[in-house]
């Protein structure tokens, strides 16, 4: 089977739509469907099921498309591998990202790289919600926290604390807790995972645990929205030391009970499959190291993050 004819394969599964799969792909709508027929006949299955208004996969399809996906990455990993150390890198990047790390950090990053790479180029997907590759067409995800699906495989970008935070304003006019205990008078600033909102929080300082249940009039499936919030002073909010850096590096806001610790995360690149990882998977891997380590190192220069963290 011709590698173009999948590579249409796999656009019509994405677009659920021939028409819009083929002006996708600069071609005619007949010649697209000429080689949809040509596919399934060389198949002996049929991969779509049409109808004159929709088009969706088969049963056949539904099986086909992931392992046909996968023979391409493969074949685009093996002619990447040819290229030489100082060969031009290329490809598209398809990237999930949480939104503050994806808006203030990551795309900046990757836009310096397509800068310096002409050749490159980039589709994202920003969603804090959890990541299906398959579905949500991608083949990178940044994020925090470990893979635990054995067959995902990973890089560790780097340890990243969790710290409380909230403007000088906000703890003028409500007090600051200096225990977990005091947090009970507070607003607390939440993020929400489809119906779950993380108000629940846990500190420790090196020997006990100390778990407290926060009270707070807002939540957002938005992380980068409950950072606002708390730059506008309305409440307290545990964040990421990368996602609110900038915050914290200008002043807009300070941490709170410094001796009392949330409970470190950790930044990874996960991709489906190791034929995933083309080489310039390789170089945002390699940019997301130094970047975040730079924006670490200010967070300790500040005296904001023990350096144990760089470790």
């Amino acid at each position: 089977m011709n590698v173009e004819d999948l590579k249409l394969i796999l656009k019509v599964a994405e677009f659920r739509s021939i028409t819009l799969a083929a002006a996708k792909l600069d071609m005619r709508t007949a010649t697209a469907s000429a080689a949809i027929k040509r596919v399934e006949s060389a198949l002996g299955s049929e991969l779509f099921v049409r109808t004159t208004r929709h088009l969706r996969l088969s049963a056949a399809g539904e099986r086909y498309i992931p392992q046909c996906e996968q023979a391409l990455a493969v074949l685009e990993l093996a002619k990447q591998n040819l290229k030489g150390e100082h060969d031009e890198i290329e490809g598209e990047l398809r990237v999930a990202l949480s939104s503050d790390l994806g808006r203030n950090l990551v795309i900046p990053w990757i836009d310096e790289l397509m800068d310096n790479y002409p050749k490159l180029s980039l589709r994202t997907h920003i969603s804090d919600s959890n990541i299906d590759f398959y579905r949500d067409s991608v083949d990178i995800a940044i994020r925090y926290g470990s893979p635990n699906d054995a067959s995902i495989y990973g890089f560790k970008i780097c340890n990243v604390p969790r710290l409380l935070c909230a403007t000088d304003e906000y703890l003028l006019q409500n007090g600051t807790p200096v225990h977990p205990d005091d947090l009970a008078s507070h607003q607390g600033l939440f993020y929400q995972l489809q119906d779950i909102i993380n108000n629940t929080w846990e500190f420790t300082d090196g020997e006990a645990k100390y778990k407290v249940k926060m009270d707070g009039r807002r939540a957002s499936n938005d992380g980068d929205l409950v950072r606002r919030w708390c730059v506008a002073g309305k409440g307290l909010a545990v964040k990421s030391a990368l996602d609110i850096a900038d915050d914290l590096l200008n002043d807009r806001v300070i941490t709170v009970m410094p001796k009392y610790q949330h409970i470190d995360g950790e930044l990874w690149l996960i991709c489906p499959s190791r034929q995933s990882i083309t080489p310039a998977v390789r170089l945002l891997r390699d940019a997301c190291r130094a970047k975040s380590q730079a924006i670490l190192k200010q967070l300790v220069n500040k005296g904001i993050i023990d350096k144990c963290v760089l470790n």
